[in-house]
């Protein structure tokens, strides 16, 4: 009887094995049998009360004076050793060397790796994880670093309470072509199907970034993809970063989640979380709502266009009004200071009638002086 009992146990234990991979053997999707509704059921801390992203809800969101402009540490120091580009079936990875860091946190934190989320329908179709007042952007750029300070390695510290720190970067579409992202974009075709890998040459990691370091929000989560470790100081800032819609289209029909082997081929797309609940978390703020809202290039452009009208404007009108002073009569505009005109008195008629004999006297008197004078004859 115990003899069975043991042979039963050992057959029920060799079927749960057989039957119930290990979770670091399940292959997890963003979609189908193992989906983000379905990924606690095999990585239990994807349902933790701690998870990423989250939507950033600017009017509860508290401002921390202590949190400091982020600091990029050899990003620009790409040197000539060539960077790892590969497709991970999830995403595609650029490895970072470990000389490049990040300052501004209570502890050193190391580079580790970079990496993109994108959607599929084009411009405003979403594609970035966090979103912003509900509002998502079109892609998201995370560079992932761990605490050096505390851990020995990147295996370690994901497991453990702030053991890593990710920047994370929205990204919008616009016109212009950024040149920086080109440094990533143009290799993604030696890199199309799940665990390919290339060399590309190294450039600077900070290009990526956008110009001001210092507006962000922050708050403690976790990794946005199983093993879902609560383990992530979040660091995610108020400025976007714009690449053109040519840019976006690469980036969202080039790649394949499935191997280069495999029958059916599955385009890499839409390979983003969705925003989980703060629950008891506080998203915190290194810049002050009285601080004004940021304005983009176009905000600022229309202002200076409008202020340069209005300068035209005024100075139209008062050479306008200018000139009409000019053109008009100061005696019209001005009162009259000149005396009134005397009035003629009335002269008596005695004199009147000498002033007239005087006039004759002096017409006959000049009639006679005109008269000729008779020459004398001369004899033949």
């Amino acid at each position: 009887m115990d003899s069975l009992g043991l042979f039963i146990l050992l057959m029920l234990l060799c079927f749960q094995w057989t039957t119930a991979p290990a979770a670091e053997e399940v292959t997890w999707t963003y979609t189908g049998l193992v989906g983000q509704s379905e990924w606690s059921e095999y990585f239990p801390e994807c349902g933790g009360t701690s998870q990423s992203p989250v939507d950033v809800v600017t009017t509860q969101t508290k401002y921390d004076p202590s949190l400091m402009p982020l600091t990029p540490l050899g990003y620009s120091q790409h040197g000539n050793q060539p960077f790892t580009l590969y497709n991970n079936g999830h995403t595609v990875v650029i490895e970072l060397p470990d000389w490049m860091g990040l300052g501004g946190l209570p502890w050193l934190f190391t580079a580790v790796q970079m990496h993109l989320h994108w959607g599929s329908g084009g411009p405003s179709y979403g594609g970035s994880e966090h979103t912003i007042n509900g509002m998502s952007a079109d892609a998201e750029l995370h560079v992932v670093h761990y605490n050096s300070e505390l851990y020995p390695n990147m295996s370690t510290a994901m497991t453990q309470s702030e053991g890593l720190a990710v920047l994370g970067i929205l990204i919008v579409t616009g016109e212009e072509t950024n040149l920086a992202f080109n440094n990533i974009l143009n290799y993604l075709s030696r890199v199309r199907h799940a665990n390919q890998k290339v060399s590309i040459p190294a450039f600077d990691i900070e290009s990526l970034l956008p110009k001001d370091l210092g507006r962000y929000y922050r708050y403690n989560g976790s990794l946005t993809t199983p093993p879902c470790y609560q383990s992530v100081i979040w660091s995610l800032f108020n400025e976007r970063v714009q690449i053109s819609k040519a840019q976006l289209l690469k980036m969202e029909t080039i790649l394949y989640s499935s191997k280069a082997e495999d029958p059916d081929r599955m385009l890499l797309q839409d390979n983003y979380r969705a925003t989980q609940p703060l629950n008891h978390r506080v998203a915190f703020a290194s810049f002050s709502a009285e601080s004004g809202k940021e304005l983009t290039p176009g905000e600022v452009t229309a202002i200076v266009i409008g202020v340069m009208c209005g300068c035209v404007g005024l100075a139209v009108i008062v050479r306008f009004i200018v000139k009409t002073i000019r053109s008009t009569s100061s005696w019209d505009v001005l009162p009259s200071n000149r005396p009134a005109p005397m009035s003629r008195m009335k002269e008596p008629e005695n004199t009147k009638e000498k002033k007239q004999d005087m006039a004759l006297n002096s017409t006959s008197g000049a009639e006679k002086k005109e008269e000729p004078t008779p020459s004398p004859q001369t004899e033949p």
